[in-house]
Parts: structure tokens; C-alpha cells; sequence
């Protein structure tokens, strides 16, 4: 078994150890250049691809053209944005993903950063680097308990079940918006309009589809009761960040917690990046050491199945971001 992985693995090999352990023998392939030539150089001559986490390097129609021997295309992570999973499907080779491996993580993250938010622990922080004491100062700038929130998930997979689950146990009230109620939660399926006017704290963690995209715009912000925060740990572009940005700027919105953007790296000259009530975070809500962890386990027992015969776990049929 010849694996080709693309993914960085920086943390100590620990993806490579992982493939190493569930496939004994199996020839763990790393690209030397990270350059898209060298990948449709190497795929020839391997049996599985494991994909790329940054999305540096991509699977698209071209390279499943010329991967004869290919039996799995295995995402180390949940978005297969990278991959083109129709060009692969027509060639018979499955795309399977890594879902759920860090829904607690992300989960964990964003009530951790609404808190941060609402109670102005960043900006109290920064001050305490200066001399003075800023007791008075926090307090004045408004200081709010979690708790005290009405919270509202757009998207209620994985991660907004479990943050639907740890916001109620700071003891805010949650509802959510979905396609579908979910039978069980505790927290009230709402439309998305009347889930907006209700809530002061909004999650998003719905995938970034064409009916996404662009979801939360200037109107739905507005439907939003002055003060509130918006947390994004979904994908970018499903807020309008230009919207997004007047409202806080505005002060219609009292805050933001933000690990996604419309064009990742944000820029240097974003105005979000000088607003002392926004939370910024590069992309990693879900990429803690044990979100890492499972994923490393996750990818490396699907690849040990295909390599024993076995069909693939979690095989995708369209693109996830």
C-alpha cells in the first residue's frame, strides 16, 4: 500500500505515525516541493491520497484523471473544498472525510469566545499591559454574563448540537434554524428570521454551500437586537463581512467572535483587525491536540480498512466546506 500524503504534518508526524501503525508496511509518501506538478507527478504510482488540512494543494478533475490505481481519497479533516468529489466519483476512486472529529473542539471554542466577548475579557486584557488599573473602565464598557444571553445556532449538525448543549449549561436560552427540527434537542427549532429577532448572540455552523453563501447579510444582521455578538465558525463568506464590519462599526453589533473570513489570510488592512470588540482566530477553533488526534485516528483506520479490502467509512457525494 503506497500513500501519498499531502497534508502538513507539523504536529511531530503524528498523521504519518498513525498511517504507519494501522498499515504495517505501507509506504508513506511525502511531497518534497508541495507544488500541484509534484502531486500529479506522484499519484500514478499510489494507492490512497490523503488529502491536504490547509488546502494549499488541491484534488481536482485533472489529477483524478491520472490516478489509475487509486482506491481511496481519504480528507483528513471535515471541508473536502479541495476536492473535486464528482470528478472522483466518476472515475469510481470514493472521497471520504474525517465528520464530527473536531465538532467538540469548534463547539468548545465558540461558547468560550461568546463568553470572552460578552464579558470584554480581550479589550481588559490589553489594558491590563498598560499601567493603570482599568477596573472601573471594563466595567463601564459593559461586562455581560453568558449566561444572561438568548442564543441562536444557525445550523444544528454536530457542532451546533453540541454548542446548543453548552450554552444551556451557562444557562442561556437557545434556539436554532435548520432545514429540519431535530427530534430530542432540547433547544426550540425556529425560522431563521424569528431565530435573528430573538437572539443576542448568534452562532453560525452551517456548511458553506451555494444556499449558504451569503446567508447572513446586511438585513438578517439587522433583525438582530442592538448589542448583539455574531461567532462564526463555520466558513467565511456565509456572513457578509462588509455587512458584518458596518454593523460593528455602526455599533448596531456589540461584538464578533471570528475563526473564519472571506479571504483567508485576512487581510493586513482588514478594519476588523483594529476593532477592540472583535475576537480574531486564524482558522483553528477545531484544530486543538485532540480534535488533531482523532482526525490522525479517524483517517488512518478508514485507510487500514480500504487497505484490508474493506469499503471506506464516511464517503462523501458532494463537496463540503
Amino acid at each position: 500500500m503506497r500513500i501519498l500524503l499531502l497534508a502538513k504534518d507539523d504536529q511531530e508526524g503524528s498523521l504519518t505515525a498513525a498511517l504507519q501503525a494501522a498499515v504495517p508496511g505501507g509506504d508513506v509518501v511525502l511531497p518534497v516541493s508541495r507544488t500541484q506538478a509534484e502531486v500529479r507527478e506522484l499519484l500514478p504510482s499510489v494507492d490512497v491520497v490523503v488529502g491536504d488540512w490547509t488546502f494549499e494543494l488541491a484534488l481536482g478533475a485533472a489529477e483524478a484523471e491520472i490516478a489509475p490505481h487509486l482506491r481511496l481519497v481519504q480528507q483528513p479533516s471535515v471541508g473536502t473544498n479541495c476536492i473535486d468529489v464528482d470528478a472522483w466519483v466518476r472515475v469510481g476512486v470514493p472521497v471520504a472525510n474525517t465528520p464530527g472529529a473536531n465538532a467538540a473542539s469548534v463547539a468548545e471554542w465558540a461558547v468560550v469566545a461568546a463568553a470572552s466577548v460578552s464579558r470584554s475579557m480581550m479589550w481588559a486584557d490589553v489594558q491590563m499591559r498598560e499601567p493603570g488599573w482599568p477596573q472601573w473602565a471594563v466595567l463601564k464598557r459593559g461586562s455581560r454574563d453568558l449566561g444572561d444571553r438568548r442564543v441562536g445556532i444557525l445550523g444544528f449538525g454536530d457542532i451546533g448540537g453540541r454548542c446548543a448543549a453548552l450554552f444551556e449549561a451557562f444557562g442561556c436560552a437557545v434556539a436554532y434554524s435548520a432545514r429540519r427540527a431535530r427530534p430530542g434537542a432540547t433547544a426550540r427549532h425556529l425560522p431563521l428570521d424569528d431565530l435573528l429577532a430573538e437572539s443576542n448572540v448568534l452562532v453560525v455552523a452551517v456548511p458553506l454551500t451555494e444556499q449558504t453563501r451569503g446567508m447572513i447579510g446586511s438585513r438578517e444582521i439587522g433583525l438582530l437586537h442592538p448589542g448583539s455578538i455574531v461567532v462564526n465558525v463555520a466558513r467565511g463568506p456565509i456572513v457578509d463581512e462588509t455587512a458584518l464590519t458596518e454593523a460593528l462599526s455602526s455599533g448596531h453589533l456589540g461584538g464578533a467572535a471570528l475563526d473564519v473570513f472571506d479571504s483567508e489570510p485576512l487581510a493586513s488592512d482588514s478594519p476588523l483587525r483594529s476593532m477592540d470588540n472583535v475576537l480574531l482566530s486564524p482558522h483553528v477553533a477545531g484544530g486543538s491536540d485532540t480534535a488533531r488526534q482523532r482526525i490522525c485516528e479517524m483517517a488512518a483506520r478508514n485507510v487500514a480498512r480500504v487497505s484490508s479490502g474493506l469499503p471506506p467509512l464516511w464517503v462523501q457525494t458532494r463537496t463540503v466546506s
